[in-house]
Protein backbone atom coordinates (compact mmCIF):
# COMPACT_ATOMS: atom_id res chain seq x y z
CA UNK A 1 0.00 0.00 0.00
CA UNK A 2 1.12 3.12 -0.59
CA UNK A 3 2.16 5.78 2.06
CA UNK A 4 1.35 9.21 1.59
CA UNK A 5 2.99 12.29 3.82
CA UNK A 6 1.73 15.41 3.98
CA UNK A 7 4.32 18.16 2.72
CA UNK A 8 2.62 21.11 3.57
CA UNK A 9 -0.21 23.23 2.32
CA UNK A 10 -2.15 20.14 1.73
CA UNK A 11 0.32 18.55 -0.75
CA UNK A 12 0.95 14.64 -0.07
CA UNK A 13 4.02 12.63 -1.71
CA UNK A 14 4.22 9.48 -1.95
CA UNK A 15 6.97 7.90 0.52
CA UNK A 16 8.03 5.08 -1.50
CA UNK A 17 9.10 7.50 -4.30
CA UNK A 18 10.99 9.35 -1.94
CA UNK A 19 14.83 9.13 -2.52
CA UNK A 20 16.15 12.10 -0.64
CA UNK A 21 15.06 15.24 1.35
CA UNK A 22 17.82 17.65 1.06
CA UNK A 23 18.14 21.21 2.19
CA UNK A 24 18.11 23.82 -0.81
CA UNK A 25 21.25 25.51 0.63
CA UNK A 26 23.97 24.40 -0.72
CA UNK A 27 24.90 25.41 -4.39
CA UNK A 28 24.99 21.83 -6.25
CA UNK A 29 21.42 21.71 -5.09
CA UNK A 30 20.41 25.00 -5.93
CA UNK A 31 21.73 24.12 -8.86
CA UNK A 32 19.84 20.81 -9.54
CA UNK A 33 16.54 22.65 -8.59
CA UNK A 34 17.28 25.74 -11.44
CA UNK A 35 17.68 22.55 -14.02
CA UNK A 36 14.50 21.12 -13.00
CA UNK A 37 12.85 24.21 -13.24
CA UNK A 38 14.01 24.70 -17.01
CA UNK A 39 13.14 21.38 -17.67
CA UNK A 40 9.96 21.35 -16.04
CA UNK A 41 10.53 18.46 -13.76
CA UNK A 42 10.09 20.44 -10.60
CA UNK A 43 6.74 20.60 -8.77
CA UNK A 44 6.65 23.59 -6.19
CA UNK A 45 4.29 22.78 -3.32
CA UNK A 46 5.57 25.98 -1.50
CA UNK A 47 2.83 27.90 -1.90
CA UNK A 48 4.62 31.41 -2.43
CA UNK A 49 7.04 30.50 0.93
CA UNK A 50 10.71 29.91 1.29
CA UNK A 51 11.97 26.73 -0.06
CA UNK A 52 13.51 24.44 2.70
CA UNK A 53 13.34 20.91 1.58
CA UNK A 54 13.63 19.33 -1.59
CA UNK A 55 12.75 15.80 -2.23
CA UNK A 56 14.46 14.14 -4.91
CA UNK A 57 12.02 11.40 -6.21
CA UNK A 58 12.54 8.11 -8.31
CA UNK A 59 11.39 9.62 -11.24
CA UNK A 60 14.15 12.27 -11.12
CA UNK A 61 11.62 15.00 -10.91
CA UNK A 62 12.21 17.37 -7.87
CA UNK A 63 9.33 18.63 -5.19
CA UNK A 64 9.76 21.53 -3.36
CA UNK A 65 8.28 22.28 -0.10
CA UNK A 66 8.16 24.73 2.36
CA UNK A 67 8.69 22.34 5.34
CA UNK A 68 12.32 21.74 6.78
CA UNK A 69 13.82 17.93 5.62
CA UNK A 70 13.78 17.03 9.44
CA UNK A 71 10.03 17.53 9.82
CA UNK A 72 9.41 15.55 6.61
CA UNK A 73 11.91 12.86 7.58
CA UNK A 74 10.06 12.36 10.50
CA UNK A 75 6.80 12.32 9.01
CA UNK A 76 8.28 10.09 6.62
CA UNK A 77 9.57 7.40 9.31
CA UNK A 78 6.52 7.60 11.74
CA UNK A 79 3.60 7.25 8.56
CA UNK A 80 2.28 10.47 9.62
CA UNK A 81 -0.62 11.12 7.01
CA UNK A 82 -2.90 14.19 6.36
CA UNK A 83 -5.34 12.55 8.16
CA UNK A 84 -3.75 12.22 11.38
CA UNK A 85 -3.44 16.07 11.69
CA UNK A 86 -6.44 16.78 11.93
Amino acid sequence: MNQLIHIGFGNLVNTEKIIAVVSPDSAPVKRLVQKAKENGTAIDATQGRKTKAVLVMENSQLVLSALLPETIGNRAQTGRTDEDER
